[in-house]
């Protein structure tokens, strides 16, 4: 059945889409961010474009959400191609393709510059070992203008982002991580070149090809690891605005039905909802009955009945039977996508602290730059012109911020591998940062600390007989309220049931051994929580009551998270009452520690006020009524069974249902933060014993370059302790 659809691809609108002179709010993905940096020179570019009205930029998913006109919004992706950024729709495909060619290129230039170090290094081996006539000039000049032929690959093609990064960074007048290492990668290049030509000229006879194409490469696997990281945040984004195009059953005038994409629904359609699918938008329900579940947008654990003339709440799962509605609003109006839309702006709202690296990049940058500078002139002006350049170089080659670069990287992915064995997906490794700094723990109650539970009601002789059999009957169906049935206890050994049948709204019939029917679902006159069992037409044998269970890892957790210094409390949208009572089985305090029939907006602006006062905050959930609250706490986790609204907000996903993982999470982001810590130090340590002796002339740019590779090494090892 073919899709119709009446808006661009990919387009997240916000507002209204029907004049094309009006300022519309789309989401982009973005391909050319290498560093948070980045992010935010591509937010003052898109705010220098005359006709935007605001523009915010997010590093960490790759995501640009712009406000302007639709006919300046369809050019912004050729305006910003010429200054080496790549924009395409957040829909799946396009946002897709833009990922994997970035990945390739960047893979491609990672190989390249791979291979190519190795034989340069095999090419320069023999001149470091051989000593006086072991090694005839001739063939020393030989081996060195392989490695120069080998070098032009990596400057040519495996060095462009770093030489086009320094060159964007210098024509805004800013200093990136990138200006050091393209300075470093054409000095070293340009002074080895000469020297290859003219040996006994004013530069020297030292040739450093195998530097420069080892810590080309070093970097370039840093960067690789970095962007795969941001890649599964942004495929994650991705999918959430496909979502917005997913079809839904919409009745035409003509009692016709068609399929259509939910961009395209408009208030007043009437649409039909499956039984077990979800409410596209806020709407009517024209005839009839249904219960939904609406645990996911509001946190209320009960599922709910809705009877005709009331409203379903777009986002809410159908598990009555199916239903016809009226739509009271477009797919971009109603509650589910407010949620989302809040959520994109979360996730590109800059973030209120630099990452550690951030905060000292600008003034170790500037330094090293200036000390460079300030050799080259010393030793040109005061001691050897002739050495002037190469103790430049070597200075560039020492101050290179190789290990620098990879301290935080390095530690980050050697923690998203051994977190990753132990069930927890990180999504955004720089989250790491703020989960060691956590010291206020949120947690949704609802699906995160509790499981629904339903409990049969006064039991008496032979109920358990009747127990059994309905567990037995339960089996049958995948819908949640008969599996919570079959979770209450074993069923009867040998029993069988005969033409068991499904009926939606209605619940599960079968026939006994003699011929009798009986009935497992909802009691007519009972709560909307409430499931009976018993023989047709007959008075109910047992009457099952909708309960919660704490899950048993709870209390352990709880305990675990204290001794880490942490203060946890309840933030959840169902009714105050039952949070309360949960609160003082797990020892919480009431109203301040446990806060019940809390709305999204309730819940954001609770973690803000923590922020406010200083802490630093963890939001555990899983629920759409949670994604908002997840993107703005400082560190966020979706525990298994999340809805994908709040799957793409969080920062680590726990895809085991054991949260018993938390305090570990906790405690690897600390050590992790101690181990980024150490290789900064020994960075800085490094540089602070070789600059000195490249500034005195005793440390020639090659030995710069090899005790660089061996930092750069010593940060990965180090590393690789997590």
């Amino acid at each position: 059945m073919p899709v119709h659809d009446t808006q661009a691809a990919g387009a997240v609108i916000i507002g209204s889409a029907e004049a094309p002179s009006m300022a519309q709010e789309r989401a982009w993905a973005v391909a050319g961010l290498h560093c948070a940096a980045c992010a935010g020179q591509l937010r003052e570019r898109l705010m220098a474009v005359p006709g935007v009205q605001a523009a915010e930029v997010g590093y960490g998913a790759a995501l640009a959400v712009v406000r302007a006109p639709a006919a300046l919004q369809d050019e912004l992706p050729q305006r910003l191609r010429g200054i080496g950024y790549r924009l395409a729709p957040m829909e799946a495909a396009s946002a897709a393709e833009l990922r994997r060619q970035e990945s390739r290129q960047l893979l491609w230039r990672l190989f390249v510059a791979g291979f190519c170090m190795m034989q340069v290094m095999m090419l320069a081996a023999p001149t470091y070992f051989a000593e006086g006539a072991a090694m005839p000039e001739d063939l020393r000049r030989l081996l060195h203008w392989g490695g120069w032929v080998l070098s032009w690959p990596v400057m040519l093609f495996s060095s462009q982002p770093f030489l086009v990064g320094a060159w964007r960074s210098l024509r805004q007048r800013r200093l990136g991580m990138d200006v050091p290492v393209a300075l470093g990668a054409l000095v070293t290049f340009g002074v080895s070149t000469l020297a290859l030509f003219d040996p006994a000229g004013p530069w020297g006879a030292e040739i450093y090809f195998d530097s420069l194409t080892m810590f080309i490469s070093f970097l370039l696997a840093a960067r690789w690891f970095e962007l795969r990281a941001r890649h599964a945040a942004a495929a994650e984004l991705s999918e959430l605005v496909a979502d917005q195009q997913a079809p839904v059953q919409r009745e035409a005038a003509d009692g016709r039905v068609e399929a259509v994409a939910l961009s395209a629904v408009r208030a007043g359609d009437v649409l039909r909802v499956g039984l077990g699918e979800v409410v596209p938008v806020d709407a009517l329900l024209l005839e009839g009955e249904t219960q939904v579940d609406e645990a996911l947008l509001s946190g209320e654990s009960h599922p709910l009945r809705r009877v005709s003339g009331e409203t379903l709440v777009g986002g809410s799962l159908n598990l009555g039977r199916p239903v016809r509605v009226r739509a009271l609003m477009g797919a971009g109006e109603g509650r589910a996508a407010q949620l989302a839309q809040q959520l994109q702006h979360a996730l590109t709202a800059r973030p209120q602290a630099e990452s550690l690296a951030d905060r000292w990049a600008q003034p170790f940058l500037a330094g090293v730059l200036l000390l460079a500078l300030l050799a080259a002139v010393g030793w040109a002006w005061w001691v050897s012109p002739q050495q002037a350049v190469a103790v430049a170089c070597a200075v560039l080659i020492v101050t290179c911020p190789c290990a620098f670069a990879l301290a935080q990287p390095a530690a980050r992915v050697a923690s998203h591998r051994t977190l990753a064995r132990q069930g927890l997906l990180l999504q955004r490794l720089e989250a790491l940062e703020n989960l060691a700094r956590v010291d206020r723990v949120w947690l949704d109650k609802t699906g995160t600390l509790t499981r629904p539970q339903l409990r049969p009601r006064e039991l008496q002789s032979g109920a358990l007989q009747w127990l059994g059999r309905a567990v037995v009957l339960a089996s049958w169906s995948r819908h949640p309220m008969a599996q919570a049935v079959a979770r209450c206890a074993a069923g009867e050994p040998g029993w069988r049931w005969q033409d068991v049948e499904e009926q939606a709204g209605v619940g599960l019939r079968a026939r006994d051994g003699q011929g009798r029917w009986w009935r497992l679902g909802r009691d007519a006159q009972g709560g909307s929580g409430e499931l009976v069992f018993g023989l047709e037409g007959e008075p109910a044998s047992l009457v099952f009551e909708a309960d919660e269970q704490v899950q048993p890892f709870v209390p352990g957790m709880l305990a675990e998270l204290r001794e880490l210094g942490m203060r946890v409390g309840l933030l959840s949208g169902d009714q105050a009452a039952r949070v309360q009572r949960l609160a003082g089985d797990l020892g919480l305090a009431a109203g301040v520690d446990a806060l019940g029939a809390c709305s999204p907006e309730a819940k954001r602006e609770r973690v803000r006020q923590d922020q406010a006062e200083g802490h630093r905050v963890l939001m555990v959930g899983d629920g759409v009524n949670d994604a908002p609250v997840l993107a703005q706490a400082d560190a966020s986790l979706a525990v298994t069974g999340a809805s994908s609204l709040a799957n793409r907000a969080a920062d680590v996903l726990l895809l085991r249902g054991d949260l018993s993982q938390l305090p570990l999470l906790i405690r690897q982001a600390r050590r992790t933060q101690a181990i980024t810590r150490q290789n900064l130090v020994w960075a800085l340590l490094y540089n602070g014993v070789a600059i000195p002796m490249a500034l005195a002339g005793w440390l020639p740019p090659w030995a710069a370059g090899l005790g660089m590779a061996l930092s750069s090494l010593l940060v990965v090892g180090n590393s690789l302790r997590l």
